[in-house]
């Protein structure tokens, strides 16, 4: 921690160099994510048969230990390329694979997935899924693993949307908004999040449309063009397709840093919006007053605790950007806990990487600016998380084994999460920061 910022911003993970268990994984990993996120949602892979069972393990379980659900998993579909497609090409063998998919599959939306092999070859993979266009919606994501990570992954996906299967609507709906930049499984409280920020809006008469987890997928995608704002809830995921979708269709974009936690980032995330959406100020306001007042009673139940536990102590954070910047706004902001160090584990581009550190360190609360680097080599996270005083940490599964070396009490709020199932956990709204807090006492609380 210091308080000279100059002196704060470390930017480790740009440097060539092998990495040690990164949280994420390749491109073709984050498409995958998102087409199964989608509920009979199908992805067909067009890549070796590794590809697809190494998302089984790393993505999925990695995911809070989440199943792939029917079409993912060992039950992807999968071409299986083999030493001969380098040679002959696999568009054949996938031409088939798609149609034995489409005739068997009760899914209701298809994902064709191509790999790096592919890609290098030279398979004409547009013109083999062109052929399937009238009988099943069905999209091509080119998604090699070397063009980067999960999080390209998930904006090739709704590029590809917006280029192969949308048109435009009609009209706008006024009320109709989509929520972008929470990627399944990568963020792994994403049902959870998406579910509550559904919530959230519709009590202010805001319909979300909200594409994973949700049934009636076809129909909520196609809804897609005539929503009036898209909403993304990341400082940089998300950005490529708001972009892309206001490009196609005219749809404009506000973002957050993340999802709102907590009273005062839920408040502020409401009157942004009713500046753009038609959200009646009173019946706001009056809702405003309704939840703080809840909230607020809620977190004096823990007073006790918070005062005499951990009153005032150092914390660390360990994960992507969306969890870092509202974990940690919310615990300097209302509880009252010390930022010491803040770990970037999601690698954004270099150009957003300021306005991370603004949405972290802009606090109005406490003049108190932690330690904020950019690491995605999981060996020298570990280095960089001793000899530090912070009693409480907020990461992955993979700080979890160290807790007890560091001496720190340890919740598992970023991808991979391997020691928590998360169905419907999530930090999102007015609750959200009460859920934080319980999670927190989970293994802590005991008797003074």
């Amino acid at each position: 921690m210091s308080d000279n910022k100059s002196e704060n911003y470390i930017d480790e993970s740009s440097s060539p160099r092998i990495v040690e268990a990164p949280r994420y994984g390749c491109t073709l990993s984050g498409a995958y994510e998102a087409a199964v996120g989608l509920n009979e949602g199908v992805p067909i892979l067009h890549s070796g048969s590794g590809c697809g069972m190494s998302q089984l393990f790393g993505a999925n379980y990695g995911g809070a230990q989440n199943a792939p659900g029917d079409y993912g998993g060992s039950s992807t579909p999968c071409s299986c390329l083999v030493e001969e497609h380098v040679i002959f090409g696999g568009e054949d063998k996938l031409r088939k694979l798609i149609d034995s998919t489409i005739k068997i599959s009760t899914g209701e939306f298809f994902t064709v997935i191509s790999g790096c092999v592919p890609s290098l070859i030279g398979d004409d993979v547009d013109a083999v899924v062109n052929e399937f266009r009238d009988k099943a919606p069905i999209i091509h994501v080119n998604a090699p693993g070397f063009k980067g990570n999960s999080f390209e992954g998930y904006e090739l996906f709704f590029e590809a949307l917006a280029d192969q299967f949308l048109t435009p609507a009609r009209r706008k709906r006024k009320t109709l908004v989509n929520i972008l930049g929470i990627v399944p499984f990568q963020h792994i409280f994403w049902k959870g999040e998406l579910r509550a920020t559904k919530e959230l809006l519709a009590k202010v008469g805001i319909e979300a449309n909200v594409l994973f987890g949700e049934f009636d997928t076809v129909e909520k995608i196609q809804k897609i063009p005539a929503a009036a704002y898209n909403i993304v809830l990341s400082p940089w995921v998300g950005h490529r397709a708001a972009n892309k979708l206001e490009k196609k269709f005219g749809t404009p974009y506000v973002s957050f840093p993340g999802v709102p936690t907590g009273p005062i980032q839920t408040t502020n995330f409401l009157r942004k919006l009713a500046e753009v959406l038609p959200i009646n100020k009173r019946k706001l306001e009056d809702l405003i007053e309704t939840e703080e007042r809840r909230v607020y009673r809620g977190v004096e139940y823990a007073g006790d605790i918070l005062q005499f536990d951990i009153p005032n102590v150092y914390f660390a954070v360990v994960a992507d950007s969306n969890t870092a910047v509202s974990i940690t706004r919310y615990l300097t902001d209302e509880v009252g806990q010390l930022p010491d160090i803040v770990i970037i584990t999601d690698n954004p581009p270099k150009e957003y990487r300021e306005n991370i550190i603004n949405a972290i360190t802009s606090t109005e609360e406490i003049e108190f600016t932690p330690d904020i680097i950019f690491e995605i080599d999981s060996f020298k996270i570990s280095q960089l998380l001793k000899d530090r005083p912070f009693l409480n940490l907020y990461a992955s599964s993979l700080e979890s084994v160290i807790k007890d070396e560091l001496e720190t009490t340890h919740v598992t709020v970023s991808f991979p999460s391997y020691n928590r199932l998360v169905l419907g956990d999530n930090y999102v709204g007015y609750d959200g920061g009460l859920n934080l807090i319980q999670d927190l006492f989970y293994d802590k609380a005991g008797p003074l």
